[in-house]
């Protein structure tokens, strides 16, 4: 079995307002079901604008899982930033990990990004992937 690793953001597709605690608690608990399913894991970022995660498994559920996300409304403009094969997981004590925006200080922002707002459509797949395992380090 091949162990593959997709990053990708997408832009929340609700108004701020609109999406909050309740709606990123139903994702999660969904994602945590299929992905303990699947043996999928992961971390997902989330600052109520826009959803950068990153998902861990094989090739073929992987695969499953983001065509799952690129279905659900609650996300549109999905922009891979990086697919490739992987030798072991970044995230392998969570099947769906959860960054909370406050988590995402400036600091961690402009060490991975182009701009000192969190825009991970500017990111290319390494400064994705460095930010989320600076975040995960942060929270275990």
């Amino acid at each position: 079995m091949y162990l593959v690793r997709l990053i990708y953001t997408s832009r929340v597709t609700r108004e701020n307002d609109a999406f909050g605690p309740e709606e990123i608690s139903s994702i999660l608990e969904t994602s945590k079901r299929n992905n303990q399913k699947h043996h999928i894991t992961g971390l997902l970022c989330f600052n109520r604008k826009y959803f950068l995660q990153s998902i861990e498994g094989s090739r073929h559920e992987v695969n499953k899982a983001y065509e799952r996300i690129m279905r659900d409304s609650r996300h549109h403009d999905a922009v891979i930033l990086g697919y490739e094969e992987i030798s072991e997981r970044a995230f392998s004590n969570w099947h769906m990990g959860f960054i909370p925006e406050s988590s995402v200080t400036k600091e961690l922002i402009t060490q991975f990004g182009l701009t000192d707002e969190f825009e991970p459509y500017k990111m290319n797949a390494e400064s994705a992937l460095g930010m989320l395992k600076a975040l995960k380090s942060l929270i275990e």
